[in-house]
């Protein structure tokens, strides 16, 4: 009996199926935040919606995407090697969507990851320019995460203070960071009426935790008690700053952050200081929303260059 060739050869594969890029940007999304409530405020979509755009896009690839565990979704083998494709197509997305070229107007969200000082003294008060120059690009601002892994897409790109040593990454030195011996006044009035009295002149010092231990200001502090106990231990900068605004002692400061204090700098410059790193995911780094935000950055840090190496004068 002749075939009336309407069926499927066994030898032939299905044809794919389509891939709706509202799919391809709700995986985005999830693999980003790492859960479905997270993903789907961020999206303004339910989550059963969001549920069901990955289904469909796993069915689609015919590979899982995320493994699904009580505290949100981790992406598989399969769903890390996609993020590249998919943000890309995302960057395409946002440019067809705008028209983009450069100097046009961009969408879109970008999450950028810095130190705290670097966010409150620094880019925050810069971000109206920002905003203005590029009002339909929002930014999620991470400054609870050590060190962002942009490998683990944690961020879009960050400022960081250390280097980069590994991964698919893109970064440039933008400037440095100093740091100096701060006192408030009211200590330094107490240590000179201490002198006057034959006081042995031994300095009291806010030092580090064990956890900042490798903190280029920590290891200065622990070199200048040369075996003393410090007045004070404490685990964050604020608390630094407080310490010593309070006359607990010293403390080495980034002239960024004791610019906003009465505190006094007593050295200017002690061989420490810290480079100051613009880091980009490297399938990113032409992105134009990702571009225009690190061309800003990268302006600001050259205009903020003499408050961010020295005391004010």
């Amino acid at each position: 009996m002749h075939d009336s060739g309407k069926g499927v050869s066994r030898n032939e594969k299905p044809a794919s199926r389509r891939v709706d890029w509202n799919d391809a940007g709700a995986f985005i999304a999830v693999a980003r935040l790492g859960t479905l409530s997270g993903a789907a405020a961020r999206l303004g979509v339910g989550i059963a919606t969001l549920a069901r755009r990955i289904e469909r896009l796993e069915a689609a690839m015919g590979v899982p995407l995320f493994v699904r565990q009580q505290s949100g979704y981790r992406l598989t083998a399969e769903g890390k090697g996609l993020v590249p494709r998919a943000e890309a197509l995302e960057a395409a997305a946002h440019a067809f969507a705008s028209g983009v070229d450069d100097g046009q107007e961009m969408t879109g969200r970008i999450r950028l990851a810095t130190a705290e000082n670097l966010a409150t003294r620094l880019i925050l008060p810069a971000l109206p320019r920002f905003r203005e120059r590029y009002p339909g690009l929002a930014i999620d601002l991470v400054t609870d995460i050590p060190t962002a892994n942009l490998q683990r897409r944690d961020a879009d790109l960050a400022i960081r203070m250390v280097k980069p040593e590994r991964g698919n990454l893109s970064f440039r030195r933008l400037g440095t960071l100093g740091y100096g011996l701060y006192a408030s006044p009211g200590y330094l009035a107490r240590r000179q009426s201490d002198r006057a009295m034959g006081d042995d002149g031994r300095d009291a010092f806010i030092a580090w935790g064990e956890r900042q231990a490798h903190l280029p200001a920590a290891r200065w502090v622990v070199a200048a008690l040369d075996g003393r106990e410090a007045a004070l231990t404490t685990t964050s900068l604020h608390a630094q700053v407080v310490a010593a605004e309070a006359g607990l002692g010293l403390a080495v400061l980034p002239h960024l952050v004791a610019r906003g204090t009465d505190l006094t700098c007593l050295e200017a410059d002690i061989g420490v200081e810290q480079d100051i790193y613009l880091v980009i995911q490297t399938d990113l780094s032409r992105a134009p929303r990702v571009r225009a935000l690190a061309d800003f950055l990268g302006e600001l840090v050259i205009e903020r260059r003499d408050w961010l190496e020295a005391p004010r004068p």
